[in-house]
């Protein structure tokens, strides 16, 4: 692993994950309250209907032997199988999948797929492992998990420190699990594999586009166009790297990144394919990119700018930052980057907030394309899948403001009220067994 990676690591530890569980009960309960939810659905929706915790043992490559935690929490399945990520981080505990798979949940049914919500990972530092370890590790946990994961029940995706190597390694040790005649398919156990293992087409690009769309579609409903737009980018990963790439192919200018190691700006543009190009020989970092300054780390948020992209980390916009953002329109691309605080702040003071159910959404809808493709049989075009993920993302986004534009509230609460009625029609027109 690089020392990006290690630095990342080192950043993220010192984010409250369990600050994560207060942000989406409070936001369950405001959308509760608008929509007069049904009390016992609300109780069901306040807990999660699984919480698996599996200890496991792996021999490292001196021969000794060490044991792993890992979690997967499945919170809600009324819409269809489990749907999400598994990280691989220090920071993995019951409480942060817990959020994460509510998060889920919302995500996957605001976007009408057939999917509920689920999230996991493992208690780990990868970066201290060897890709040999990491396999092992992947494969143990991976067969730790096997009767509760599965093509119509449960389906991980890529997160945290995971990615498409990751999830080929559970794809095949799944199979590996299965009679003979089942093992070919089960291949969509798992979405976010790589091109040549199922994978689909498009997928890596999926979650940043879809950030993109939704920035294009708030502008075009408020008669405005990218064109000379500033942005700013926080973590110019997978999301941000390719958020910002459509971005500036629309005539948006990006002024300002920040990652694990350190924050630059230029004003006048920064060119998005020279700095990607910086990072590959820089150990993946953006630090000393000699077309930018430094800027402070502190005063990132408060850059001058349009846009502001949160791609990194939760709880990064606080009470401590929020007054000093100076942006107009918040995308959120990462999960849950602002805080209860933070945001009535942002929202006093007239900001839109694109929330991340909605703003990132194009990860879980790339991996539902990839999950049919591999369920059908099929093989889709990169043009193809491209075309679905405009109707999909535009269909999802129109949706979400025309109710806030009737309703008169933020999208926030627009997208989790829309989320959590189409639920609730589930369970209304099923009963409660028995």
């Amino acid at each position: 692993m690089t020392t990006i990676t290690a630095a990342l690591n080192n950043k993220i530890k010192k984010t409250p994950v369990r600050g994560m569980m207060d942000n989406v009960m409070e936001q369950f309960h405001t959308a509760a309250d608008h929509i007069d939810l049904h009390p016992s659905i609300r109780k069901i929706l306040s807990i999660t209907n699984n919480e698996i915790v599996v200890h496991f043992p792996v021999k490292m490559d001196n021969g000794e032997v060490e044991i792993f935690t890992g979690y997967r929490v499945q919170h809600n399945n009324a819409l269809g199988p489990y749907k999400g990520g598994l990280r691989y981080h220090p920071t993995v505990d019951i409480d942060a999948a817990r959020a994460l798979a509510m998060w889920m949940t919302w995500k996957t049914s605001l976007a009408g797929l057939p999917y509920g919500g689920g999230k996991g990972g493992i208690q780990i530092d990868p970066s201290k492992y060897s890709q040999g370890e990491l396999e092992r590790i992947t494969r143990r946990f991976t067969f730790a998990l096997a009767d509760n994961i599965g093509p119509e029940h449960d389906i991980p995706a890529p997160d945290v420190n995971t990615n498409s190597q990751t999830m080929a390694w559970i794809a095949d040790t799944y199979m590996s699990t299965r009679p003979p005649a089942e093992r070919t398919a089960n291949q969509h156990v798992v979405t976010g594999k790589p091109d040549g293992s199922g994978g689909l087409e498009g997928r890596d690009r999926a979650t940043g586009y879809g950030v993109f769309l939704n920035i294009k579609c708030w502008l075009k409903r408020n008669n405005e166009t990218l064109y000379g737009k500033k942005f700013i980018v926080q973590g110019f990963g997978n999301v941000g790297y390719w958020a910002s790439h459509f971005l500036e192919k629309e005539g948006a200018k990006l002024v300002a990144v920040q990652d694990a190691f350190g924050s630059i700006e230029n004003q006048q543009g920064i060119a998005v394919e020279d700095l990607m190009n910086y990072t590959k020989t820089n150990d993946g970092s953006i630090v000393d990119f000699p077309e930018a300054s430094v800027l402070e780390k502190d005063g990132f948020l408060g850059t001058e700018c349009d846009i502001c992209i949160p791609a990194a980390l939760g709880n990064q916009i606080t009470k401590n930052n929020a007054a000093s953002i100076k942006a107009t329109l918040i995308a959120e691309g990462a999960n849950g980057p602002t805080n209860g605080e933070g945001e009535k702040i942002l929202l006093d003071r007239g900001i839109t907030i694109i929330p991340d159910i909605l703003c990132n959404s194009g990860g879980v809808i790339g991996s539902y394309f990839e999950w049919l493709q591999n369920r059908n049989g099929e093989l889709w075009q990169l043009g193809e899948v491209m075309q679905k993920l405009d109707k999909k993302m535009e269909e999802s986004f129109n949706k979400v403001y025309e109710y806030s534009e009737r309703e008169g509230m933020d999208l926030r609460t627009a997208a989790y009220c829309i989320a959590i009625k189409r639920i609730e029609k589930a369970y209304v027109q099923r009963g409660i067994f028995p």
